[in-house]
């Protein structure tokens, strides 16, 4: 390709970055300024009359309650996911010291209830009602938090955070005590992010020594051979993000860092871009790579193929990723420089910050071709007290984290099942009205746990640095509310599509924690079944993993179960900034690609997720490296040595 016609494909389109939205009159009665989210202002807005297409769903006109209520909640349906038993006995149910499994599921659930529930007691409420309430939306499926909370709730361990960020300064001590501190997260059950940026270049002078720095990416080494003998809470290994600034002068051996299979098996990779940055690519012109020890200019090299040598190793092998950070950092509601993500990029993090996530289940609130607005209210106001009462019992592993995290109360109530509501609804993932659905119950979320917060901040209290945000009310527990996790684990336990992912196959195998497991879609089972299609369709889609080429499908059925390489990549890209409009921290969101696709199109993807929106963006093209799901019963024959690290639309194992 010639360097003119790269540069095209970076090309602005002439409609923009996004929408603008007006500022709302709140609930409250005063105008609340909106939160810059990707650059995008956004308006709140009581919730009630939500748009979205005339006539498609009702419109009851009611604000939002003030506390979770009731019975507001959908009856909880106690069948789990058909993964979920082999799961949770091999990770997540609680063991006697001989190593036998010591409780159910059910068990497990009101565990994990009881312990967080007991930070109702510390502000006068009634523990035992809310540790039932708690149970139950577990139990039902509806909602579920992130992994280390429901592995270990009420044991000893009894850390529950599942993201953190921690710093790597340019010295010995620093960089080892980093090393130190992660191996500590690690053991807890958490994952971990670092920016190596600080760290200085390949061959710089070390005065001490009088020899010279071997650079970023051999410390990076040392700290995937430790996350190696590391299991996380005994459990599983560990996980890390690595980010380098697109300026530092060893950028390139970064983004290569990851052509030898099984390298950095341990770590996903990002490359940070400043706005700058991408005026430059698009524009043919030069960045210079800046020693950070200095701050001299250490080297000049076109912007463009930067970003087309960070496309080609994101085709080849999924990593590098590409974090916006101007973006993030515009979008922060606080002071300080975040320069880092957990390991699947949603969370962005101040150092020694951590975050609690959970996810609401959406595929149970749709059905008849109707979204139930009150129990996702209930369900999604009644998650932000769950996830704000974690922070209360939550045991950190460093004493500087719970000083940090504390400071700024950040909770992530993102969803899953997205797909799968989609089906429901009769939408097609691939169509234009899934990306306002994806708006319009994004924002109805967002909305609902916002002023969930600001109740629990006039019950509770703020989060302490409140007056040095730039959030504009009189009080607000937690500094954000909301993030959208992949959700690989715990959707399979829910027994639905992973966050915002298209259905992956209709029947696909899946290595779960070294076992072959192959499942068929229900949802499409039932429908086939309720069209009178018969057996022998179900037959070819177990054997194929999509409709594809499937005979006697009628053409809506087609569309409705359309897979996530059958999805356009612009539209995989609509779809992740839908959500981030109305998200505080980030979205994981991988764009999914058939083998066949070319480096050209991964181009146009880091482009138009910039120009819409995106906080980052992740591609992964089929087959390019060991992944744990494969189309069809029989599509799993490649290695395992990678299955267990490879997050790429599939969810992280950290996050989820």
């Amino acid at each position: 390709m010639v360097r003119s016609e790269f540069i095209s494909l970076l090309e602005k389109p002439g409609d923009g970055g996004g929408k603008e939205m007006a500022e709302k009159r709140g609930k409250t009665g005063r105008t609340e300024k909106g939160a810059r989210r990707g650059g995008v202002e956004v308006g709140r807005e009581t919730a009630g009359c939500r748009g979205g297409e005339e006539g498609r769903r009702s419109c009851k006109g009611r604000g939002l309650p003030p506390h979770p209520r009731p019975g507001k909640e959908p009856t909880p349906r106690p069948a789990l996911g058909p993964f979920a038993p082999e799961l949770l006995r091999k990770r997540y149910l609680r063991r006697d010291l001989s190593g036998n499994v010591a409780e159910t599921a059910e068990e497990m659930f009101s565990r994990v209830a009881r312990t967080v529930a007991r930070a109702e007691g510390r502000f006068g409420g009634d523990a035992a009602a809310m540790a039932a309430r708690f149970r139950d939306v577990m139990a039902g499926g509806l909602f579920l938090p992130n992994s280390p909370t429901l592995m270990n709730a009420g044991l000893a361990l009894g850390q529950l955070s599942a993201c953190f960020v921690l710093p790597v300064e340019d010295s010995m001590d620093g960089i080892f005590g980093a090393l130190k501190e992660m191996a500590k997260i690690h053991q807890s059950g958490g994952g971990t992010g670092f920016s190596f940026s600080r760290l200085r270049p390949k061959g710089d002078p070390v005065r001490a020594t009088g020899g010279v720095a071997s650079g970023p990416v051999s410390f990076m080494e040392v700290f995937d051979a430790a996350t190696e003998v590391i299991k996380q809470g005994g459990r599983r290994r560990g996980a890390n993000m690595a980010v380098l600034r697109a300026d530092h002068p060893d950028i390139l051996e970064f983004v290569r860092a990851k052509e030898r299979a099984g390298r950095l098996q341990n770590f996903n990779l990002s490359v940070g871009i400043n706005d700058d940055q991408m005026r430059r690519a698009r524009s043919g012109k030069e960045i210079d790579l800046i020693n950070p020890r200095t701050g001299q200019v250490a080297e000049t090299i076109e912007a463009a193929g930067l970003l087309q040598e960070i496309a080609s190793h994101a085709w080849r092998r999924g990593d590098p990723g590409v974090l916006f950070l101007d973006r993030i950092n515009d979008a922060h509601p606080l002071p300080g420089t975040i320069e880092a993500t957990n390991p699947c990029g949603e969370q962005p993090l101040l150092p020694y910050e951590s975050c609690n996530l959970g996810s609401v289940n959406l595929s149970r609130f749709a059905g008849g071709g109707e979204v139930d607005w009150d129990g996702l209210e209930g369900t999604a106001r009644l998650a932000i007290r769950f996830l704000d009462d974690v922070l209360e019992v939550n045991r950190f592993p460093l004493r500087r984290i719970r000083e940090e995290t504390l400071r700024r109360r950040k909770i992530g109530l993102g969803v899953m099942g997205f797909a799968e509501m989609l089906i429901e609804l009769g939408i097609s993932y691939a169509s234009k009205e899934a990306v306002g659905m994806a708006e319009e119950t994004m924002k109805f979320i967002d909305d609902a746990a916002r002023d969930e917060s600001r109740l629990l901040g006039e019950e509770r209290g703020s989060f302490p640095l409140l007056e040095e945000s730039s959030l504009d009310w009189d009080a607000m527990r937690n500094a954000t509310v909301t993030t959208i996790a992949p959700t690989g684990s715990i959707s399979l336990i829910a027994g639905t599509s992973p966050g915002i992912e298209p259905l992956f196959g209709l029947s696909y195998s899946r290595d779960l924690l070294g076992e072959e497991m192959v499942a068929t879609n229900p949802l499409f089972e039932r429908m086939a079944k309720d069209r009178g299609l018969g057996d022998g369709l179900i037959r070819t889609v177990a054997a194929r993993g999509t409709l594809d080429g499937a005979e006697g499908v009628p053409d809506d059925l087609k569309e409705l179960f359309v897979t996530a390489m059958e999805v356009a990549p612009a539209q995989h890209v609509k779809i992740q900034a839908a959500f981030q409009r109305f998200t505080d921290n980030g979205v994981s969101k991988t764009v999914n690609l058939p083998p066949e696709a070319t480096v050209e199109e991964v181009l146009n993807i880091f482009a138009q997720a910039y120009d819409l929106g995106c906080k980052g963006i992740t591609v992964y093209r089929y087959g390019s490296r060991d992944q744990l799901l494969h189309l069809g019963e029989g599509g799993r024959s490649r290695s395992r040595a990678e299955a267990d690290t490879d997050p790429h639309g599939l969810g992280c194992r950290i996050c989820d």
